[in-house]
């Protein structure tokens, strides 16, 4: 089987730097930087491929991710004999719940219990026994 390393990006295409770019270029741009900074070795050190899931904050997804989807789409209906359709509009759904509950947390702060902080260094001793 072999790997496939995501990197996910979700942008403001709002904001000043993307502003300018049609949303289109916005997204193929950030898409290209994020193959030149992990592209080539995830290729020649992993030896397995990459692919940069790119979003703007207003949901519109880039072509890589697009097709990814796609894909993922597909494998699902196979596996569980459902209809492409019904795979493709449950990742949507999925996908768009995670964009605004990261979207919500980026405005609003993150406000349920922090993690648990290990004061005792045998408690962490215990995690690894």
């Amino acid at each position: 089987m072999a790997k496939l390393f995501l990197d996910f990006r979700v942008f403001n295409s709002r904001a000043p730097t993307n502003q300018s770019l049609p949303i289109t270029k916005a997204l193929k741009k950030h898409e290209d930087e994020k193959k030149r900074a992990y592209g080539e070795r995830v290729l020649q050190v992993e030896k397995s491929s990459f692919t940069p899931v790119v979003f703007s904050t207003s949901g519109i997804m880039g072509d890589e991710a697009d097709k990814f989807y796609k894909k993922l789409a597909n494998k699902l209906a196979d596996k569980t004999k459902q209809s492409y359709a019904d795979s493709i509009r449950y990742i949507r759904q999925r996908l768009s719940f995670c964009l605004l509950r990261t979207l919500v947390i980026s405005l609003r702060g993150h406000r349920g219990t922090s993690p648990k902080r290990f004061s005792d260094r045998n408690d962490i001793n215990i995690l690894y026994m």
